[in-house]
């Protein structure tokens, strides 16, 4: 089990806001997390949320801009944070566009080289961080987990694929069918190739007809969002798929709202009160 340096601690409403970084077995580099832990974490586990940005994001935008540490230090929540993509890797392209490359992981194992040795954000995200937080940190098995855009495909993928793992999902603005938007189909065929049968592996909508399940959905969006209209969302095609296979979906469209940070901060202490509900029975 690879060792935790802290490298950034913040008092934030009697907890801490901390950065770690570590060697990354599955992603083979350096990776850097942060971490919430509230006040109640010095007395012992405490639940836990996972979040998953965006795309171009680190692991710094969610616990800068979401203003979540106010009510998850009430509620004695802690907030994991991952980054989006490996670092340091510096694969030929791997820096030329904002959609595919760092910071844009994509939260799926690259089946393609030279991709296939370090973007690997699903196992890291799933399997090899969550090891390392269970045993390091204060944080107990009841977990849930969220994300934004890029990270909302990916928390709702993570659900998807590992029924019971995660007490609850939520989702803002998330990429809900990848295989049929431009953003999907350049990350998924340079990730992946040119199969669509692997495409659909890592597809929330396409996941759902297969015969994936969870126990319900709370996903929002910004109506004023130019990514939906340019039709990278599709928020209808979850909508849909949901309504066929009987998975109770709250689907929250907010008039007004666009893509960034002050929509989630506007509505992020809904998504951690509700999944305070599941977390705490």
């Amino acid at each position: 089990m690879s060792e935790l340096s802290e490298i950034g601690a913040n008092r934030s409403f009697g907890g801490w806001h901390k950065r770690f970084r570590h060697q990354s077995e599955v992603l083979g580099c350096e990776m850097v997390f942060a971490v919430y832990l509230p006040p109640a974490a010095e007395q012992g586990p405490v639940p836990a949320l996972w979040w998953l940005s965006g795309l171009t994001c680190t692991d710094e935008n969610f616990m800068q801009k979401a203003g979540a540490h106010r009510v998850a230090a009430e509620l004695g929540m802690t907030i994991i944070c991952p980054d989006t993509s490996p670092r340091g890797t510096d694969y030929p392209g791997e820096h030329d566009s904002y959609d595919f490359g760092s910071g844009a992981g994509f939260y799926l194992n690259a089946a393609r080289e030279p991709w296939s040795r370090s973007y690997r954000m699903y196992d890291y995200v799933v399997r090899e961080l969550p090891e390392l937080v269970s045993e390091h940190l204060p944080v107990s098995q009841r977990q849930s987990i969220s994300g934004h855009s890029m990270g909302g495909h990916g928390a709702m993928i993570c659900a998807l694929k590992n029924p019971g793992r995660y007490a609850s999902v939520s989702a803002f603005a998330p990429i809900c069918h990848p295989s049929e938007c431009d953003w999907g189909r350049k990350a998924f065929s340079g990730y992946l190739g040119e199969d669509r049968l692997e495409w659909v592996k890592w597809d929330s909508c396409e996941l759902i007809r297969g015969g994936g399940k969870v126990p319900e959905l709370l996903v929002d969006q910004g109506e004023g969002d130019n990514f939906l209209a340019d039709g990278q969302l599709k928020p209808e095609a979850l909508e849909q798929v949901c309504e066929e296979h009987g998975i109770p979906l709250t689907l929250r469209r907010q008039a007004g709202y666009d893509h960034s940070y002050f929509f989630i901060a506007s509505f992020i202490e809904d998504h951690l009160r509700y999944h305070w509900e599941f977390l705490s029975r």
